[in-house]
Protein backbone atom coordinates (compact mmCIF):
# COMPACT_ATOMS: atom_id res chain seq x y z
CA UNK A 1 0.00 0.00 0.00
CA UNK A 2 1.01 3.47 -0.96
CA UNK A 3 0.87 5.83 1.99
CA UNK A 4 -0.67 8.93 1.55
CA UNK A 5 1.35 12.24 1.25
CA UNK A 6 -1.06 14.04 3.97
CA UNK A 7 0.07 10.84 6.34
CA UNK A 8 3.49 11.01 5.71
CA UNK A 9 3.53 14.78 6.82
CA UNK A 10 2.32 13.69 10.27
CA UNK A 11 5.38 13.70 12.64
CA UNK A 12 5.39 11.21 16.17
CA UNK A 13 4.10 12.35 19.37
CA UNK A 14 7.66 11.40 21.48
CA UNK A 15 6.62 12.31 24.70
CA UNK A 16 4.78 8.98 24.01
CA UNK A 17 7.70 7.48 22.91
CA UNK A 18 9.06 8.50 26.33
CA UNK A 19 5.94 7.67 28.51
CA UNK A 20 5.93 4.31 26.59
CA UNK A 21 9.56 3.49 27.23
CA UNK A 22 8.96 4.81 30.99
CA UNK A 23 6.31 2.49 31.05
CA UNK A 24 8.32 -1.14 29.93
CA UNK A 25 10.92 -0.25 32.50
CA UNK A 26 8.97 -0.13 35.04
CA UNK A 27 7.24 -3.59 33.86
CA UNK A 28 10.74 -4.77 34.35
CA UNK A 29 10.74 -3.55 38.14
CA UNK A 30 12.46 -0.28 37.46
CA UNK A 31 11.23 2.70 39.95
CA UNK A 32 9.62 5.30 37.37
CA UNK A 33 8.79 8.97 38.28
CA UNK A 34 6.42 10.63 35.30
CA UNK A 35 7.02 14.05 35.01
CA UNK A 36 6.59 13.73 31.11
CA UNK A 37 3.14 13.83 31.32
CA UNK A 38 0.59 15.87 30.90
CA UNK A 39 -2.35 14.28 32.65
CA UNK A 40 -3.98 14.71 35.54
CA UNK A 41 -3.21 12.47 38.70
CA UNK A 42 -6.25 12.48 40.15
CA UNK A 43 -9.26 10.39 39.88
CA UNK A 44 -12.38 12.04 37.64
CA UNK A 45 -14.47 13.68 40.90
CA UNK A 46 -17.01 10.87 42.67
CA UNK A 47 -20.21 13.46 41.31
CA UNK A 48 -18.65 12.93 37.75
CA UNK A 49 -18.60 9.45 37.62
CA UNK A 50 -22.44 8.55 39.60
CA UNK A 51 -23.66 10.97 36.79
CA UNK A 52 -22.63 8.42 34.63
CA UNK A 53 -23.27 5.42 36.16
CA UNK A 54 -26.78 6.93 36.56
CA UNK A 55 -27.09 7.52 32.54
CA UNK A 56 -25.92 3.81 31.97
CA UNK A 57 -28.55 2.80 34.77
CA UNK A 58 -31.55 4.70 32.91
CA UNK A 59 -30.53 3.31 29.34
CA UNK A 60 -28.49 6.90 27.60
CA UNK A 61 -26.40 4.83 25.88
CA UNK A 62 -27.63 5.96 22.12
CA UNK A 63 -26.10 8.52 20.12
CA UNK A 64 -27.13 12.08 20.87
CA UNK A 65 -27.40 15.10 18.67
CA UNK A 66 -24.26 15.52 16.83
CA UNK A 67 -23.75 18.86 18.52
CA UNK A 68 -24.16 17.45 21.98
CA UNK A 69 -27.15 16.74 24.41
CA UNK A 70 -28.98 20.33 25.05
CA UNK A 71 -27.95 20.00 28.42
CA UNK A 72 -24.78 20.31 28.56
CA UNK A 73 -24.97 23.00 25.71
CA UNK A 74 -26.79 24.78 28.05
CA UNK A 75 -24.38 24.22 31.13
CA UNK A 76 -21.50 25.13 28.79
CA UNK A 77 -23.21 28.65 27.79
CA UNK A 78 -23.64 29.17 31.34
CA UNK A 79 -20.51 28.45 32.25
CA UNK A 80 -18.87 31.57 29.86
CA UNK A 81 -21.61 33.63 31.62
CA UNK A 82 -20.57 32.94 35.17
CA UNK A 83 -16.97 32.85 34.39
CA UNK A 84 -16.05 35.45 32.05
CA UNK A 85 -19.25 37.46 31.58
CA UNK A 86 -19.57 36.36 28.13
CA UNK A 87 -23.03 35.36 26.08
CA UNK A 88 -22.76 32.47 23.95
CA UNK A 89 -25.84 30.77 22.73
CA UNK A 90 -26.51 27.06 22.99
CA UNK A 91 -26.70 26.78 18.77
CA UNK A 92 -22.91 27.67 18.75
CA UNK A 93 -21.50 24.84 20.89
CA UNK A 94 -20.53 21.92 19.80
CA UNK A 95 -19.89 18.84 21.86
CA UNK A 96 -16.64 16.32 21.03
CA UNK A 97 -14.61 13.89 22.05
CA UNK A 98 -12.05 15.57 23.48
CA UNK A 99 -10.28 19.09 22.39
CA UNK A 100 -8.76 17.69 19.53
CA UNK A 101 -11.50 16.88 17.26
CA UNK A 102 -12.40 20.40 17.98
CA UNK A 103 -9.60 21.45 17.03
CA UNK A 104 -9.42 19.50 13.98
CA UNK A 105 -12.94 20.22 12.82
CA UNK A 106 -11.92 24.29 13.37
CA UNK A 107 -8.91 23.44 11.21
CA UNK A 108 -11.09 22.18 8.50
CA UNK A 109 -13.82 24.60 8.74
CA UNK A 110 -11.24 27.33 7.90
CA UNK A 111 -8.28 25.94 5.70
CA UNK A 112 -7.07 23.66 3.08
CA UNK A 113 -4.38 23.14 0.36
CA UNK A 114 -1.92 25.80 0.20
CA UNK A 115 -3.40 27.48 2.66
CA UNK A 116 -1.69 28.37 5.71
CA UNK A 117 -2.27 28.56 9.84
CA UNK A 118 -0.23 30.82 11.94
CA UNK A 119 1.17 29.55 15.34
CA UNK A 120 3.69 30.21 17.85
CA UNK A 121 6.84 28.12 18.03
CA UNK A 122 6.88 26.70 20.60
CA UNK A 123 3.87 25.13 20.10
CA UNK A 124 1.67 22.04 21.51
CA UNK A 125 3.17 19.25 19.50
CA UNK A 126 0.42 17.93 17.92
CA UNK A 127 -0.66 21.83 16.36
CA UNK A 128 0.99 21.41 13.08
CA UNK A 129 -0.15 18.16 12.82
CA UNK A 130 -3.84 18.83 12.65
CA UNK A 131 -2.96 21.57 9.70
CA UNK A 132 -1.08 19.44 7.84
CA UNK A 133 -3.27 16.27 7.75
CA UNK A 134 -6.04 18.95 5.98
CA UNK A 135 -3.37 19.67 3.59
CA UNK A 136 -2.75 23.07 5.37
CA UNK A 137 0.81 24.26 5.89
CA UNK A 138 1.84 25.56 9.84
CA UNK A 139 3.34 28.70 10.07
CA UNK A 140 5.83 29.39 12.82
CA UNK A 141 6.38 32.43 14.46
CA UNK A 142 9.52 32.46 17.18
CA UNK A 143 9.06 33.12 20.58
CA UNK A 144 11.38 32.81 23.35
CA UNK A 145 12.52 33.73 27.00
CA UNK A 146 12.96 37.62 25.78
CA UNK A 147 10.01 38.10 25.01
CA UNK A 148 8.40 35.73 28.08
CA UNK A 149 6.85 33.26 25.03
CA UNK A 150 4.51 35.78 24.45
CA UNK A 151 2.89 35.86 21.20
CA UNK A 152 3.99 39.85 19.70
CA UNK A 153 1.13 40.77 17.50
CA UNK A 154 3.60 42.37 15.41
CA UNK A 155 5.46 39.82 14.32
CA UNK A 156 1.84 38.03 13.40
CA UNK A 157 1.28 41.14 11.25
CA UNK A 158 3.98 40.37 9.59
CA UNK A 159 3.39 36.89 8.63
CA UNK A 160 0.16 37.33 7.22
CA UNK A 161 -0.23 36.50 3.60
CA UNK A 162 -3.06 35.87 1.21
CA UNK A 163 -3.13 32.09 1.88
CA UNK A 164 -3.54 32.89 5.34
CA UNK A 165 -6.71 32.09 7.24
CA UNK A 166 -6.21 31.77 10.77
CA UNK A 167 -4.34 32.61 13.86
CA UNK A 168 -3.97 29.44 16.26
CA UNK A 169 -3.01 30.42 19.97
CA UNK A 170 -2.92 28.78 23.19
CA UNK A 171 -3.18 30.40 26.72
CA UNK A 172 -2.34 28.76 29.33
CA UNK A 173 0.07 27.15 26.77
CA UNK A 174 1.87 23.84 26.17
CA UNK A 175 4.98 23.65 26.63
CA UNK A 176 5.38 26.98 28.63
CA UNK A 177 2.65 27.05 31.22
CA UNK A 178 2.36 31.18 29.99
CA UNK A 179 -0.76 32.95 29.55
CA UNK A 180 -0.84 35.70 27.30
CA UNK A 181 -1.11 38.94 28.30
CA UNK A 182 -4.38 40.94 28.12
CA UNK A 183 -2.86 43.82 25.93
CA UNK A 184 -1.32 41.03 23.47
CA UNK A 185 -4.91 39.09 23.21
CA UNK A 186 -6.50 42.57 22.48
CA UNK A 187 -3.80 43.16 20.10
CA UNK A 188 -4.38 40.44 18.37
CA UNK A 189 -7.69 39.90 18.04
CA UNK A 190 -7.34 43.51 15.93
CA UNK A 191 -5.36 42.12 13.42
CA UNK A 192 -8.52 40.65 11.38
CA UNK A 193 -7.62 37.06 11.32
CA UNK A 194 -9.95 34.65 12.63
CA UNK A 195 -8.36 32.72 15.60
CA UNK A 196 -8.45 29.70 16.91
CA UNK A 197 -8.35 29.81 20.62
CA UNK A 198 -7.16 26.84 22.51
CA UNK A 199 -8.31 27.29 25.85
CA UNK A 200 -7.96 23.48 27.38
CA UNK A 201 -6.06 24.77 30.54
CA UNK A 202 -8.12 27.84 31.48
CA UNK A 203 -9.03 26.65 35.22
CA UNK A 204 -5.25 25.90 35.67
CA UNK A 205 -4.22 30.04 35.69
CA UNK A 206 -1.92 30.86 39.18
CA UNK A 207 -0.50 34.01 38.93
CA UNK A 208 -2.31 35.85 36.06
CA UNK A 209 -6.07 36.10 35.24
CA UNK A 210 -7.68 33.92 32.58
CA UNK A 211 -9.28 35.77 29.50
CA UNK A 212 -11.38 33.67 26.68
CA UNK A 213 -10.48 35.30 23.37
CA UNK A 214 -14.43 35.75 23.32
CA UNK A 215 -14.12 39.05 25.83
CA UNK A 216 -12.32 40.31 22.37
CA UNK A 217 -13.84 39.03 19.09
CA UNK A 218 -16.44 37.02 17.63
CA UNK A 219 -13.81 35.91 14.95
CA UNK A 220 -12.72 33.32 16.87
CA UNK A 221 -13.14 29.57 17.43
CA UNK A 222 -12.65 28.64 21.24
CA UNK A 223 -11.40 24.85 21.83
CA UNK A 224 -11.85 23.65 25.65
CA UNK A 225 -13.09 20.55 27.61
CA UNK A 226 -12.59 18.63 30.61
CA UNK A 227 -9.41 16.70 30.37
CA UNK A 228 -7.30 18.80 32.31
CA UNK A 229 -9.18 21.14 35.03
CA UNK A 230 -11.91 18.66 35.65
CA UNK A 231 -9.55 15.31 35.39
CA UNK A 232 -11.28 13.60 33.02
CA UNK A 233 -8.63 12.80 30.30
CA UNK A 234 -9.48 9.30 29.56
CA UNK A 235 -13.55 10.34 29.31
CA UNK A 236 -12.53 12.19 25.60
CA UNK A 237 -14.89 15.27 26.23
CA UNK A 238 -14.66 18.62 25.13
CA UNK A 239 -16.23 21.29 22.72
CA UNK A 240 -15.39 24.10 20.69
CA UNK A 241 -17.69 27.14 20.26
CA UNK A 242 -18.04 28.25 17.03
CA UNK A 243 -19.94 31.61 15.42
CA UNK A 244 -22.95 31.50 14.28
CA UNK A 245 -21.59 31.66 10.19
CA UNK A 246 -19.53 28.27 10.99
CA UNK A 247 -21.43 26.36 13.10
CA UNK A 248 -23.34 24.34 10.46
CA UNK A 249 -19.97 23.61 8.75
CA UNK A 250 -18.81 22.18 12.07
CA UNK A 251 -21.72 19.96 12.67
CA UNK A 252 -21.75 18.78 9.14
CA UNK A 253 -17.92 17.32 9.58
CA UNK A 254 -18.69 16.13 13.41
CA UNK A 255 -21.73 14.55 11.65
CA UNK A 256 -19.70 12.21 9.02
CA UNK A 257 -16.05 12.28 10.98
CA UNK A 258 -17.21 11.47 14.41
CA UNK A 259 -21.39 10.82 14.64
CA UNK A 260 -21.53 12.52 18.35
CA UNK A 261 -19.46 13.27 21.90
CA UNK A 262 -19.69 9.94 23.97
CA UNK A 263 -23.57 10.17 25.13
CA UNK A 264 -22.53 8.34 28.94
CA UNK A 265 -19.37 10.95 29.02
CA UNK A 266 -21.85 13.99 28.27
CA UNK A 267 -24.02 13.16 31.28
CA UNK A 268 -20.68 13.29 33.38
CA UNK A 269 -19.63 17.22 31.40
CA UNK A 270 -23.28 18.36 33.06
CA UNK A 271 -22.54 17.08 36.47
CA UNK A 272 -18.50 18.37 35.93
CA UNK A 273 -19.97 21.93 35.92
CA UNK A 274 -22.72 22.14 37.83
CA UNK A 275 -21.64 20.23 41.00
CA UNK A 276 -17.34 19.32 41.10
CA UNK A 277 -16.58 22.95 42.47
CA UNK A 278 -14.97 21.71 45.54
CA UNK A 279 -13.24 18.80 43.72
CA UNK A 280 -11.91 21.60 40.92
CA UNK A 281 -11.08 24.22 43.84
CA UNK A 282 -9.10 21.19 45.34
CA UNK A 283 -6.96 19.84 42.03
CA UNK A 284 -6.72 24.00 41.84
CA UNK A 285 -4.85 24.57 44.56
CA UNK A 286 -3.09 21.14 44.43
CA UNK A 287 -1.06 22.16 41.08
CA UNK A 288 -0.84 25.81 42.62
CA UNK A 289 1.72 24.29 45.60
CA UNK A 290 3.21 21.62 43.31
CA UNK A 291 4.11 24.53 41.18
CA UNK A 292 5.92 26.91 44.01
CA UNK A 293 7.35 23.38 44.30
CA UNK A 294 8.92 22.23 41.67
CA UNK A 295 10.07 26.20 41.21
CA UNK A 296 11.77 25.86 44.41
CA UNK A 297 13.48 22.43 43.83
CA UNK A 298 14.66 23.60 40.26
CA UNK A 299 16.24 26.61 41.97
CA UNK A 300 17.87 25.09 44.96
CA UNK A 301 19.62 22.58 42.03
CA UNK A 302 20.35 25.05 39.65
CA UNK A 303 18.29 24.90 37.11
CA UNK A 304 17.46 28.11 35.30
CA UNK A 305 13.75 29.02 34.30
CA UNK A 306 14.02 31.23 31.68
CA UNK A 307 9.66 32.59 32.51
CA UNK A 308 7.94 31.13 34.78
CA UNK A 309 5.00 29.38 33.76
CA UNK A 310 1.68 31.25 35.33
CA UNK A 311 -0.67 28.70 34.23
CA UNK A 312 -1.16 24.76 32.72
CA UNK A 313 1.37 22.61 34.76
CA UNK A 314 4.62 22.64 32.93
CA UNK A 315 7.92 23.90 33.94
CA UNK A 316 9.99 24.66 30.25
CA UNK A 317 14.18 24.12 31.16
CA UNK A 318 16.86 24.92 28.97
CA UNK A 319 19.22 22.68 28.26
CA UNK A 320 21.58 23.90 25.83
CA UNK A 321 25.19 23.69 27.57
CA UNK A 322 24.08 20.06 28.39
CA UNK A 323 23.20 19.37 24.96
CA UNK A 324 20.91 20.16 21.66
CA UNK A 325 19.20 16.56 20.81
CA UNK A 326 16.64 17.11 23.64
CA UNK A 327 15.38 13.61 22.65
CA UNK A 328 18.34 11.96 23.57
CA UNK A 329 18.73 13.62 26.42
CA UNK A 330 15.17 13.01 27.84
CA UNK A 331 16.10 9.20 26.79
CA UNK A 332 19.11 9.04 28.50
CA UNK A 333 17.57 10.73 31.75
CA UNK A 334 15.44 8.41 31.91
CA UNK A 335 17.61 5.27 31.91
CA UNK A 336 19.79 6.72 33.87
CA UNK A 337 17.29 7.95 36.74
CA UNK A 338 14.07 6.25 36.15
CA UNK A 339 12.51 9.99 35.75
CA UNK A 340 10.52 10.25 32.69
CA UNK A 341 10.52 14.16 31.22
CA UNK A 342 9.81 15.80 27.78
CA UNK A 343 11.84 16.50 24.95
CA UNK A 344 11.76 20.06 23.68
CA UNK A 345 11.99 19.44 19.84
CA UNK A 346 8.62 17.91 20.17
CA UNK A 347 7.44 21.26 20.49
CA UNK A 348 9.18 22.49 17.65
CA UNK A 349 12.20 23.85 16.49
CA UNK A 350 12.34 27.08 18.92
CA UNK A 351 12.24 24.56 22.19
CA UNK A 352 14.98 21.79 20.80
CA UNK A 353 17.25 22.33 23.70
CA UNK A 354 14.66 22.37 26.51
CA UNK A 355 13.29 20.14 28.41
CA UNK A 356 9.45 20.52 30.17
CA UNK A 357 9.29 19.17 33.04
CA UNK A 358 5.33 18.43 34.17
CA UNK A 359 4.62 18.51 37.95
CA UNK A 360 1.19 16.35 37.72
CA UNK A 361 2.67 14.03 40.20
CA UNK A 362 2.89 14.12 44.31
CA UNK A 363 4.94 16.59 45.87
CA UNK A 364 7.72 13.84 47.11
CA UNK A 365 8.06 12.73 43.53
CA UNK A 366 8.55 16.14 42.28
CA UNK A 367 11.43 16.49 44.64
CA UNK A 368 12.71 13.45 44.13
CA UNK A 369 12.69 13.98 40.19
CA UNK A 370 14.13 17.37 40.45
CA UNK A 371 17.03 15.72 42.76
CA UNK A 372 17.73 13.00 40.36
CA UNK A 373 17.75 14.75 37.41
CA UNK A 374 19.99 17.63 38.56
CA UNK A 375 22.30 14.66 39.89
CA UNK A 376 22.69 13.15 36.53
CA UNK A 377 22.99 16.06 34.89
CA UNK A 378 25.89 17.67 37.20
CA UNK A 379 27.97 13.99 36.09
CA UNK A 380 27.82 14.36 32.67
Amino acid sequence: MKISDQAQTITPFLVMDVMERANTKAEQGTQIIHLEVGEPDFDTPRCVRDAALKAMEEGKTHYTDSRGIPELRDAICKHYRDTYHVEVERDQVLVTGGSSPGLLIAVACLATVSDEILMTDPYYACYPNFVRVVGATPSLIPTGSDDGFQLDPAKARKAIRPCTKAMLINSPANPTGVCLDESHLIELSSLGLPIISDEIYHGLVYEAQQHTILEYTDNAIVINGFSKAYAMTGWRLGWAIFPKSLIRTAQKIQQNLMICAPSIAQWGGIAALTQAHDDVAHMYNTFSRRRKIMLEAMAGHGFTVETEPTGAFYVLVNMKDISSDSYRLALDILENTGVGVTPGIDFGPGAASYIRFSYANSEENIREGVRKVAGYLKSL
